[in-house]
């Protein structure tokens, strides 16, 4: 089962880029500063801050559906952030290295299941929820915590490509 892990959209902030403290308090964003490694995990580039590095930390509706699973959660965004992140059929390590909640919804945004994996094995959950025929699209949140992490959905490979590979 090819997949894609896709990072949310840089452009979904840029708005908030050049907000001064005050405004970003008037919009329930926090500016912060990195002071531990693998302890800021940026939701757009989906690797950790560098200590000295600057983020923001926000609300964001990841889960917008119009069902009961609708959902809103704290994401920390790296400043320096322009590039959206997605990777075909590879775990980026900023999710390897955590424990995980992963949460397998329908087209309509209705959840069909769930369960909990170390990053490690994330790749087997992956296999196992995308097998399933009703599952359009998965969300990963750190276990903990319970912040979003990323997305996850099927990959389309060309076939020539996927002769290439193999």
């Amino acid at each position: 089962m090819n997949f894609r892990i896709s990072g949310l959209p840089a452009t979904h902030f840029s708005h908030l880029l050049s907000l001064d403290d005050a405004a970003l308090d008037r919009a329930g964003v926090t500016r912060c500063i990195a002071d531990a490694p693998g302890a800021y995990p940026c939701r757009i580039t989906l690797e950790d801050a560098e200590p000295g590095e600057e983020l923001l930390l926000l609300n964001y509706a990841h889960q917008s559906a119009r069902t009961p699973y609708a959902s809103t959660g704290p994401i920390f965004i790296r400043r320096n952030a322009r590039t959206t992140q997605v990777v075909v059929n590879e775990v980026p390590d900023q999710q390897r290295r955590r424990l995980l909640s992963v949460r397998a919804y329908d087209a309509n945004g209705w959840m069909t299941d769930a369960d909990v994996t170390e990053g490690a094995e994330l790749e087997s959950l992956i296999a196992r929820f995308l097998g399933e025929r009703e599952v359009d699209y998965l969300h990963v949140h750190n276990a903990r915590r319970g912040c979003y992490a990323c997305r996850v959905d099927r990959a389309k490979i060309a076939a020539s490509a996927a002769s290439m590979s193999g």
